[in-house]
C-alpha cells in the first residue's frame, strides 16, 4: 500500500466556517489517497497524515473537498515554514495508521 506521498502545490485560502490556509493535494495523489482512505479514515473522510513542508514536521488530517484533499496548514506551521497564500510549497506526506 502506497502511503507515501511527495509533491508541489499553492497555498491556498479558504473562507469556510472558520478561515484557513490549505494545500490541495494533487490528482493523481489524491486518486491514490482514495484508494487507502478506507483502512486509515477515522471518520468524515478524515485521513490521519504527518507531513512537513521546509522545515516544519507536523501532523493533522487532510479532508476530502472538491474531489481532492486538503492539507490544513496551522500559523505555527506556515510561520515556520515561511509559507503565506500562492506560495508553492514541497510537500513530504506519510499517511499514517488509523487509531484504534
Amino acid at each position: 500500500m502506497g502511503d507515501r506521498f511527495e509533491f508541489e502545490a499553492e497555498v491556498i485560502y479558504w473562507r469556510g466556517p472558520a478561515p484557513f490556509f490549505f494545500v490541495p493535494v494533487p490528482a493523481e495523489q489524491a486518486d491514490m489517497i482514495r484508494g487507502i482512505a478506507k483502512f486509515v479514515t477515522y471518520g468524515w473522510g478524515m485521513i490521519p497524515v504527518a507531513a512537513r513542508i521546509g522545515e516544519a514536521d507536523f501532523t493533522t488530517a487532510l479532508f476530502p473537498k472538491d474531489g481532492t484533499y486538503f492539507l490544513p496548514l496551522k500559523d505555527a506551521v506556515r510561520r515556520k515554514a515561511n509559507v503565506t497564500v500562492n506560495d508553492t510549497v514541497s510537500v513530504n506526506m506519510h499517511v499514517q495508521a488509523r487509531q484504534k
